[in-house]
């Protein structure tokens, strides 16, 4: 019988498969901002509109993708992911206009789509005492990939040039995706591995049954606003920055701030996640990203600005790193895939529109109102601090 792997090793393939796809999703659209409206003559929707298409190919795929690891093996799906991520970004180099933008987007997204969701399931099968823990693990891999490598992508951008950038990232993203895929697996193969259902959840129920419940919608509903709140910094950082007179090196810090806490907070909200509960952990980060969003605009200063943007960050990734589990407590393992998948929906079908999209618009329409754009994300994160409190876990819950 053929040696398996341990499963930190599995914890750490999984983590290293969704760096890429987290570094090109949360880090290349803000460092290629500028660059994409001086050579493409893009205004602030188009390139709000490039995280919207990110988005939307990522909620495309997501619920199929629950589904198909229910027949095919995770690293089978995961390995498809990386080829798709990295030969888009690798496409990107030659992008002449925003609809090729766009399309990379599009397909970048739902490469995400094919490595996140089986990664996401299959650490918390491995490690099913502490879902909380592992799930913040790697959705800490996600987000802190931007954070490390979107100073990294400035450099080589103003070094390098455009082409070599998206060429040299790509190919890293190809090669690194598809050697992490050969240790993704479930663990049911294993009779040495553990149970893969929690301890404190039934086994699942089905799709049916959690579209009935008050708690797939109340989560469902709290995607789209912190979702468009969160995921709207993402291209607002920079632009931010350089409308308060910050030269790009200076506006990227921004980003990085925000890509910081977005990463590793992950870590930090699942493992208190797993202790003091996931529906607390959630609403208290959120009330505190809406107040940051809400006074951002009327202080000055770099560092002040990237503390907030670091709070606005840490309410994105506990977003991220929470709610998988959070579905796990209210739905169990057994169908986790598809009803995730489900969820995710509100992200890039609502969220994209309402966030990224709508602030582009308005700041468009208004010449720049970063005040107006940053109240209205706010109330966003105010509004998901509350929706996130009606969500309790299976023992609570009520169809």
């Amino acid at each position: 019988m053929p040696v398996k792997p341990p499963r930190p090793l599995i914890l750490i393939a999984s983590a290293c498969a969704i760096f890429w796809p987290g570094a090109f999703i949360f880090g290349l659209p803000g460092v290629l901002r500028q660059h994409w409206q001086q050579a493409f003559d893009a205004d602030g929707a188009a390139i709000g509109g490039t995280v919207f298409f990110l988005l939307t190919g990522a909620t495309c795929f997501m619920y199929l993708c629950g589904r198909l690891q229910e027949k095919y093996r995770p690293g089978r799906l995961a390995a498809f992911g990386s080829v798709m991520g990295g030969g888009s970004v690798i496409w990107l180099s030659q992008a002449g206009n925003m609809i090729d933008v766009n399309v990379w987007a599009f397909a970048v997204g739902a490469a995400s789509a094919f490595v996140y969701l089986p990664g996401l399931t299959v650490v918390q099968r491995w490690y099913p005492e502490r879902r909380g823990l592992v799930a913040g693990f790697f959705n800490m891999a996600f987000g802190l990939s931007a954070a490390v490598m979107s100073p990294i992508f400035s450099i080589l951008l103003s070094k390098w040039g455009y082409e070599t950038l998206t060429l040299t990232a790509g190919c890293a993203a190809l090669t690194i995706g598809l050697a992490a895929s050969t240790l993704i697996r479930f663990p049911e193969n294993d009779p040495s591995a553990p149970e893969t259902s929690a301890p404190f959840a039934p086994s699942g129920r089905s799709v049916k049954e959690a579209l009935k419940s008050r708690e797939f919608w109340c989560l469902w509903l709290t995607w789209v606003f912190a979702g468009a709140a969160g995921a709207s910094m993402i291209v607002l950082a920079t632009g931010f920055g350089l409308n308060r007179g910050l030269n790009l090196a200076q506006a990227v810090v921004l980003l990085t701030a925000f890509n910081l806490t977005n990463g590793c907070g992950r870590l930090i909200s699942g493992y208190f996640s797993d202790r003091v509960g996931r529906s607390r952990i959630m609403a208290m980060s959120f009330a505190g990203a809406g107040l940051a969003y809400l006074i951002m605009p009327h202080l000055v200063g770099l560092w002040l600005w990237a503390a907030l943007a670091a709070v606005i960050g840490f309410a994105f990734g506990t977003l991220f790193a929470v709610s998988g589990p959070l579905a796990g407590d209210c739905f169990g393992m057994a169908h986790f895939g598809a009803i995730f998948g489900l969820v995710f929906t509100a992200y890039g079908f609502v969220a994209g529109p309402l966030g990224p999209w709508l602030s582009g618009h308005i700041l468009d329409v208004t010449q720049g109102n970063y005040t107006l754009v940053f109240s209205y994300l706010g109330l966003m994160y105010l509004g998901a601090a509350g929706l996130i409190m009606l969500v309790q876990p299976w023992r609570e819950c009520r169809l």
